[in-house]
């Protein structure tokens, strides 16, 4: 249909929704007024938006933003929604409700960028968009199932946790009766959560890199390389999946972890080994300019780095084909790895503490401000030569 059909359905007043293609509709009243409507499927819900007047908006600029909203829904954007939101200037959405309770968390919490992380990448990508009085517990499950089907059953119940702390937030400000993840307990989850102990052993290192190594397609290096740098310098996992090149002084040998990163809200500066700047040096090149250490190799507008699930999704692919034949392990075992292999060099508890961004605890804590940063670095050094040594078997 172009312009002048369109006027002529108008001008003989001929109700109903006439169809221009793309989802975009001619809409004429029993009152003889014509709007531009778009229609959309969303959610698996049909809805409609009235774009405009028919004398008010041209065919041309009525088609350039049905177009628009077409690629906003790809994005999982509604429409309506955001047209609600610019009118009351209220919290609609899931992620709006997130932000005030963010603030919330900022006052009462030592260490708010935790729920942030945890939203961000297991809660927002499923309920972020959705509207707040929408939610029900079935999207809670689903969204709660998501993360155990990638094997982050802790990260399950941080989830669950939250999820109940953020719609408890949408009911002490009247936005819902109901608390949607009231009624999900850990069992619904990730399950009763036992205290890890998994450390691996030498040998168990030697066969992990030397499998990781000869299954490029499953293990890619930049993955493989990661788990290098996890091992020798003990840091937990957000800290290197998250890292960014203006951290680091790769001429002065020095990753400056910031404190807005840091578990501890401690901002620290960790030492980097010869071997550490060897594997930093060539992430840098397969970087390709991006500001991540480990930027995101696939097309995505949730991370510029690359998922927090990619390394133990790798890893757990390597397991379910046989071919790690050890125990089970993940990526947060790799930090208790460093910390026992910080033992075994036998590196002192409190220098291998910091090493690992731990506080002293006790007295000891209250009054050793010092960094010890000479001693970390030669700890790390030690680390990163019986590391190194592994990874040189059969490259």
């Amino acid at each position: 249909m172009n312009a002048s059909q369109a006027k002529s359905y108008v001008t003989k007043g001929i109700k109903g929704r006439h169809s221009l293609g793309n989802g975009l509709y001619l809409r004429v009243t029993k009152k003889n007024v014509a709007y531009w409507v778009v229609r959309y499927s969303i959610n698996g819900m049909r809805r409609e938006i009235t774009l405009s007047r028919f004398d008010a908006l041209s065919l041309a600029r009525a088609n350039l933003r049905a177009a628009e909203i077409k690629l906003d829904i790809q994005e999982g954007i509604d429409p309506l929604i955001e047209k609600e939101r610019e009118k009351s200037g209220h919290l609609i959405i899931v992620n709006d409700l997130a932000e005030d309770w963010f603030r919330e968390c900022d006052m009462r919490l030592k260490n708010p960028q935790i729920p942030r992380q945890v939203y961000r990448d297991y809660i927002q990508p499923s309920l972020g968009k959705h509207a707040i009085k929408k939610v029900t517990a079935l999207d809670v499950r689903n969204a709660i199932k998501r993360i155990t089907a990638k094997g982050a059953t802790t990260r399950a119940n941080d989830a669950l946790m939250y999820c109940k702390q953020l719609f408890g937030h949408g009911i002490k400000l009247g936005l819902i009766e109901i608390n949607p993840a009231a009624a999900f307990k850990n069992a619904d989850a990730g399950g009763q959560e036992q205290s890890r102990t998994r450390a691996l052993s030498l040998e168990e290192i030697e066969h992990t890199l030397g499998v990781m190594r000869s299954n490029p397609d499953q293990f890619a290096r930049e993955n493989y390389l990661a788990v290098l740098l996890l091992i020798t310098l003990g840091v937990r996992k957000s800290e290197l999946v998250e890292a960014r090149w203006q951290e680091f002084d790769l001429t002065k040998g020095i990753w400056s972890l910031p404190k807005e990163r840091s578990k501890t809200g401690v901002a620290i500066s960790i030492p980097l080994s010869k071997q550490v700047l060897a594997w930093l040096d060539e992430l840098k090149v397969r970087a390709n300019f991006s500001e991540y250490v480990l930027p995101n190799r696939r097309a995505s507008k949730r991370f510029g780095h690359i998922s927090p699930d990619t390394l133990n999704v790798a890893i757990s692919k390597l397991f379910k084909d046989g071919k790690l034949k050890i125990d089970h392990f993940t990526v947060h075992d790799l930090r208790r790895t460093c910390r026992s292999l910080l033992a075994s060099l036998k590196v002192p508890s409190h220098v291998a503490e910091r090493c690992l961004n731990h506080k002293l605890r006790g007295v000891e804590g209250i009054y050793d401000r010092y960094d010890y940063f000479d001693e970390r670095r030669e700890a790390l050094i030690k680390v990163a030569e019986c590391v190194h040594s592994l990874d040189a078997i059969n490259p």
